[in-house]
């Protein structure tokens, strides 16, 4: 414990604020994720069942989800954040620590989740699409058991994939008030040189993510031997 003492001073000095500051950071990537899961599920799903030679294809709907995907794609996060502010503080009452931190997350990462689940189902066999309609099955029946059945190794990797860069924008969104170990690592490790915070907050965020992907391989493992 000494030698702890003696790496991270500032750190052990400020350990419960240390402490909440992860588990702002774990709230912002579960609810976050979650949220982003659903609607990029539901964005993924209409642009490929829209798309030209899909099951329902509509030009109009396709174009719209498809452009605005791409724009909220090519903003940086940090100016999409501080764009989002006003919208924010309207929706949820405040625009800093971890409540005013989900809106911007949310709009800054499902445009990547939803490329990445359109891509899944792009992978999906063609034939097995073309049997489920000769069999008559609704487009519902073909999405659901075929589309989002044959994918669900793909989309655990592509969750993934998100949950880490989730947790990047975490960090990210502590520059404009966000809360969690950013905010924490900005306040402390950068504006008042504590060098040992910076520290420890990369040891922190860098065993996260090393979770992240453990638990996804085990799931990509268990999906594909089902």
């Amino acid at each position: 414990m000494s030698v702890v003492n003696q790496l991270f001073p500032n750190v052990i000095q400020r350990l419960p604020e240390f402490f909440d500051s992860f588990v702002q950071t774990l709230v912002m990537v579960g609810v976050t994720g979650a949220l982003s899961f659903v609607l990029s599920m539901v964005l993924a799903i209409v642009v490929t069942v829209t798309a030209k030679g899909g099951l329902l294809p509509n030009a109009m709907v396709f174009t719209i989800i498809d452009k605005t995907v791409n724009l909220l794609r090519s903003i940086p996060f940090i100016i999409l954040a501080a764009a989002l502010v006003p919208v924010t503080r309207a929706l949820v009452g405040t625009a800093i620590g971890t409540k005013g931190a989900i809106f911007p997350l949310l709009i800054g990462i499902t445009p990547l989740f939803t490329r990445q689940i359109q891509s899944a189902f792009a992978q999906v066999d063609a034939g097995l699409v073309e049997a489920a309609e000769s069999m008559g099955m609704t487009v519902p029946a073909i999405v659901w058991r075929v589309y989002v059945r044959e994918s669900v190794p793909s989309i655990i990797r592509v969750a993934v994939i998100t949950l880490v860069s989730l947790v990047e924008l975490t960090a990210i969104v502590g520059i404009v008030g966000g809360g969690g170990l950013g905010d924490f690592a900005i306040r402390y490790g950068y504006q008042r040189y504590m060098l040992d915070v910076t520290y420890a907050v990369i040891i922190v965020l860098v065993l996260l993510i090393g979770f992240i992907e453990f638990v996804g391989r085990q799931l990509v493992e268990l999906t594909e031997h089902s």
